[in-house]
Parts: C-alpha cells; sequence; structure tokens
C-alpha cells in the first residue's frame, strides 16, 4: 500500500482528539472528565452513523431483541473508558494485572519460558494492552497492527515499550504473509488479533453467537509450520482503576510426532473452546466487544 493510501486510513474523530484526551485525563478531575467523556460520546455517537448501524447489529443479536439507544451509547462509552486507559498506559502509568485462575499456570509458563509463542487475542475490552504488557514482563514481542494516520495512542504506547516492544504493520497484504515468515525465521514471538477478516490469508468458520461464522485461522497455521505454541488472552476492566483482569485459554502446542492435518483438526478444537470462551465473555459483558463492523459472516452449517 502506498504511503498516501495509508494516510487515508484513520481512526474516527479529529485528529487532535487523542492528544487532547491525554491532556484532559492528566489534568481535569476525574469527577469532571467522566462527565465531559459522557457527554463526548454523545457527540461522537451522533456524527458516526455506520459505527452506530454495526452496533445496533451486533447488540440485536447478542441481546436477542432490537438494542435501546442508551444501550448503544453505553456500548460507544465502553470503548472511550479502553482508550483513556490505554492513553494513560502509554503516559507512563503502571496497569495492574490480576490474572484469573483458570488456565493461569500454563499461561505463566508459556510467558516466563524463552520460547517464541503466538498469542492470539480480540478487539474485546482492554485486550489491546496486552501485547504491551508481555514487553513489559521481559517478553519480547512483535505485534501486528494496521498502520494509521492518526493512533496517537499506539504511538505513545510504542515509544514505552519501545525497547521489548515492535510492530509488524499489515497494510500491505501482498507482502504480509512474507514478513510473518521473516518474522517467525528470526525467533520472533507475534500477538495478534483473531477475530477481522480483513487481511487474514486462512479463514474457517466457527459456532459463535448461533451461528456459524468465519473466523480468521491463520494463526494455527503458523503454529503448525513453524512449531509454535498458540494461546490466546482476553483483558476486561478489573476491580480497581488502572487494573486489568486477563483471561488465559488453554495452550495449544502443535505434535511434531502428528501431521499436518491431524495438528489442524486439533486446532480447529481448540479455536472452538477458545471462542466459546469469549461467547461467555460477550454475552456476560457485551458493552465490551468493540467491533464497530458487520459481525463474522454466517456460513452454511457445518458438520464438526
Amino acid at each position: 500500500m502506498s504511503a498516501s493510501a495509508q494516510i487515508l486510513t484513520r481512526n474516527p474523530g479529529p485528529n487532535w482528539g487523542y492528544g487532547f484526551l491525554s491532556w484532559a485525563d492528566r489534568w481535569w478531575p476525574r469527577w469532571f472528565l467522566r462527565l465531559m467523556l459522557k457527554a463526548g460520546t454523545w457527540v461522537g455517537f451522533a456524527f458516526m452513523p455506520v459505527e452506530r448501524a454495526h452496533s445496533r447489529a451486533y447488540l440485536a443479536v447478542v441481546l436477542g431483541r432490537p438494542p435501546r439507544l442508551i444501550e448503544m451509547w453505553r456500548h460507544f462509552l465502553a470503548f472511550a473508558d479502553s482508550l483513556v486507559l490505554m492513553l494513560r498506559a502509554g503516559r507512563g502509568t503502571e496497569v495492574r494485572c490480576q490474572p484469573a485462575e483458570e488456565n493461569a499456570a500454563a499461561f505463566e509458563a508459556l510467558v516466563r519460558s524463552d520460547r517464541p509463542a503466538l498469542f492470539g487475542t480480540f478487539h474485546f475490552g482492554n485486550s489491546d494492552l496486552l501485547g504491551y504488557l508481555l514487553g513489559a514482563r521481559g517478553r519480547r514481542i512483535t505485534i501486528l497492527r494496521l498502520r494509521v494516520g492518526n493512533s496517537e495512542d499506539t504511538r505513545r504506547l510504542g515509544e514505552r515499550f519501545g525497547d521489548r516492544v515492535s510492530f509488524l504493520w499489515i497494510n500491505d497484504p501482498a507482502n504480509l504473509l512474507f514478513d510473518l515468515k521473516t518474522a517467525l525465521e528470526a525467533g520472533a514471538s507475534l500477538a495478534m488479533k483473531c477475530d477481522r477478516l480483513e487481511f487474514s490469508a486462512k479463514a474457517e468458520p466457527f459456532r459463535f453467537l448461533g451461528a456459524d461464522r468465519l473466523f480468521p485461522f491463520t494463526i494455527y497455521y503458523l503454529a503448525v509450520m513453524f512449531d509454535r505454541p498458540v494461546v490466546f488472552c482476553t483483558a476486561v476492566p478489573g476491580k480497581e482503576r488502572d487494573e486489568i483482569q486477563v483471561l488465559a485459554s488453554p495452550v495449544f502446542t502443535p505434535d511434531p510426532a502428528a501431521g499436518r492435518e491431524m495438528n489442524l483438526a486439533a486446532a480447529r478444537l481448540h479455536f472452538q473452546g477458545v471462542l466459546g470462551q469469549l461467547e461467555a465473555l460477550v454475552r456476560a459483558q457485551p458493552f465490551l466487544w468493540f467491533n464497530f463492523l458487520p459481525l463474522n459472516p454466517e456460513v452454511a452449517a457445518v458438520v464438526p
């Protein structure tokens, strides 16, 4: 993708929005910031009709009924809250990680090991922070991200964790697989989101939110090709300010003695379990699903 085309790709809102939000978070009293954030969310909500329509469609599926206006607004406000935490972390605030007990031991053992691994996550809650927090705990990590023209949160976090975190920009699909191969052969650990289809070379159907839907499956092909373990982790707001709770999946490890197809069959079972965990989170906290895009497309029913 040319540089001019990349500049056209941008987050919603004014170019100065992230900088102003970070300044307000630093200098305004917390109660006043909260009041202004709620008011500003109504403004953004009014001027983003496409994202509003996708929010309505998604909430109708997960709630089982048409959402109320206030519920759609809460969806946007939850995203604003997650953005404020990212900006705060980029400014130097320590974000405490509270691991959930389920699968915590295997996840911690993998994070502390020297083995290159693949860390998957989703556009849910505070999961955007996980790659940086892995870097803060000593693991060198390469994060797959889409480069946009006004991503102040990514820039600040990259500056803070730059000694441990690097980026692999996915704007050019033609070079993406080559770049992934190069990074993996160099022994890098990768962090990638596995819910949007735009830049996925492999997609397969899995059961999610009452239908068989296409999801990216590239992470498992990479795991089998390069003998890398895969673990998914998702983060939600914790009980205290500047705290997140991290929920990990079981670790999938390819079996060198098994063939490619057997490993991929095991991977499909693993990912279906991961999506089961994600669906439980989505149904419990529906406003934390930040895909303001069409839901993953349904496909004809598949036989397991």
